[in-house]
């Protein structure tokens, strides 16, 4: 077995980095074809979620397959090679099966044991076997991770442990209340109508949504989506196209989305306007800042003075007490050197009369200097999303719920800022579900997955002798043949029962000869480490190698159509 991942998820790349590297559909079959036509691989697929990119391959050289692989990755995903291998993994040969199976599992997923991964797996295993580029070994792998994980999901209780990505938000979104009295009479607007927003849209009908509205670029399709809710559920539900986003922006409660789209389908004016909300406040008037842990902008007075020339640009911040320059920093990855400028900015900005700061401005350029310190060690600034909180003012109650989940992104992140409005994308939930609870039979799936590997791996090695010994006792029977033969030659009075009688007799000997040493060969190959006893039977017997190839042939093509069969 050669089988090589090379990857990235939300475990080694932040979700900056993701974004970047997403593939959409044909970006994924051009991968798939180039993939095969290199050199050190003979098979590929490739599994890309909204928190993952892999590409796994059967490959005839470890090193030179990594090579190939991440140079692929990066080019297709646009993302050069010497910012994405930091955050690329690679798993190979028993390492890359148990890889997979956790992943077929939900064990790796950012909402640990949610099932939708499996069909995200079987589209992966479909569209390598429909390009032709998964052969034997891809094939029993993804379709044996797919019966794993179903096993994982019957036989314990990991469906406790996460629900898909579409619950999870939406438990985000109602801020601990029960989803259903938090859904309940509520507008929704769905943007997308492929596998994740028909989740979405049939998790918001099932929690009793009054209304669901589907937009799409293809009006059947969300035409379609519709006419299933309708039928399928007590909720109204219609179909509007894409250009129809912002008129239904004004009437809608809760907003989902998840498009292949690869810029922004919401932008924080757009959000702005569909809530009669000014994209240009005033001095009486701030939106607030929610992101990185900063704490929310209070109003200003309308004599409150403004600094001019601000690093980060943002020119109503000095005087707001509690802006944390550290977060927008972390946020907007300034240069160390205007990290430094902040520090003395702060300290010196001005503030509302009678305003208290929420953060000290000697704690803050100190906490600013030694980040500005990191940056200029590693030449940029810290992947740190969220610093430590320094205060909360409490926002005011949503009036307006997000829900992003498309990657790349496809609501503007700068909607936070927006009073009334609450955001939930990939990012916060992969921060959310960090800190949620593990149940207690994750650790069963954990020995499921270990066991399938080791089952997996054994019948692969004794797969790997069969050919050879299949040519083994082809070629015995080839000698029998020839010897009977002979037989009939020098002993031509035989009748046909004296005959049928000599070729048994020959016939068992051979088998009773090979029958020991076949099946503990197999038992040896079997065990790690066992690859080289085909070698030796092969060297043993003197067996032709292009005869041990025909044999592999014969079993591959037989499986492919098995497979298209049950495809």
């Amino acid at each position: 077995m050669s089988l090589l991942v090379v990857g990235l998820s939300h475990r080694s790349a932040p979700v900056s980095v993701l974004e970047r590297a997403a593939l959409h559909a044909d970006a994924q079959v051009k991968l798939l074809q180039d993939t095969v036509a290199a050199e050190p691989a003979a098979e590929a697929a490739v599994l890309a979620t909204c928190n993952r990119i892999e590409l796994y391959a059967d490959v005839d050289k470890f090193h030179a397959g990594v090579a190939e692989l991440s140079t692929l990755l990066a080019q297709h995903s646009g993302v050069g090679l010497d910012e994405l291998t930091p955050y690329l993994y690679v798993h190979y040969e028993d390492r890359a099966v148990h890889h997979l199976f956790s992943v077929a599992c939900g064990l790796d997923s950012m909402v640990v044991g949610e099932g939708q991964i499996l069909g995200q797996i079987k589209d992966s295993l479909a569209r390598a076997q429909e390009l032709h580029t998964a052969g034997r070994l891809l094939n029993d792998l993804f379709q044996q991770a797919l019966r794993v994980g179903k096993r994982a999901h019957s036989e314990t209780g990991i469906d406790r442990a996460g629900q898909s990505l579409v619950t999870f938000g939406l438990e985000q979104l109602a801020l601990g209340a029960e989803v259903p009295d938090w859904a309940r009479g509520k507008k929704a607007l769905v943007i997308g109508a492929g596998s994740m927003s028909s989740l979405a849209a049939a998790t918001l009908a099932r929690v009793g949504v009054a209304e669901i509205v589907i937009a799409n670029r293809t009006a059947e399709r969300a035409e379609r989506l519709a006419e299933i809710l309708r039928d399928s559920g007590d909720v109204v539900a219609r179909a509007v196209p894409m250009d129809s986003v912002s008129d239904e922006l004004t009437r809608a409660d809760v907003v989902v989305s998840c498009t292949g789209a690869t810029g922004l389908v919401l932008t924080a004016e757009a959000v702005a306007a569909g809530l009669g909300l000014d994209t240009q406040p005033g001095a009486d008037e701030v939106p607030s800042f929610r992101g990185s842990g900063a704490a929310q902008a209070a109003r200003l007075p309308a004599d409150a003075g403004t600094e001019e020339n601000c690093p980060l640009d943002l020119a109503p911040m000095p005087a707001t007490a509690g802006f944390s320059v550290l977060g927008e920093a972390a946020v907007a990855g300034i240069a160390a050197s205007e990290l430094e400028q902040h520090a003395a900015w702060v300290d010196n900005a001005p503030r509302p009369q009678g305003a208290v700061a929420l953060v000290d401005p000697v704690e803050e350029a100190d906490v600013i200097a030694a980040l500005a310190a990191t940056a200029a060690a590693i030449g940029r600034v810290p992947e740190r999303r969220r610093p430590e909180p320094v205060a909360e003012i409490p926002r005011p109650t949503p009036s307006l719920f997000l829900l992003d989940l498309a990657m790349p992104r496809d609501i503007d992140p700068a909607v936070h800022r927006l009073v009334g409005v609450r955001l939930v994308d990939i990012e916060s939930l992969a921060e959310a579900s960090a800190d949620a609870p593990m149940a207690a039979d994750v650790d069963q799936v954990r020995r499921i997955v270990a066991d399938e590997v080791a089952a997996f791996g054994a019948a692969l090695r004794a797969a790997h002798i069969t050919p050879t010994v299949v040519a083994l006792r082809t070629m015995a029977a080839d000698v029998v043949a020839s010897e009977i033969a002979r037989l009939d030659g020098r002993l031509p009075g035989l009748d046909d029962k004296q005959r049928g009688e000599i070729t048994q007799t020959v016939r068992r000997v051979v088998d009773k000869l090979l029958h020991a040493p076949t099946v503990r060969v197999k038992q040896l190959a079997a065990e790690p480490g066992g690859a080289g006893y085909a070698d030796a039977l092969r060297t043993l017997f003197d067996l032709d190698p292009e005869t041990v190839a025909a044999v592999s042939r014969a079993e591959d093509s037989t499986t492919d159509e098995k497979d298209r069969g049950s495809s």
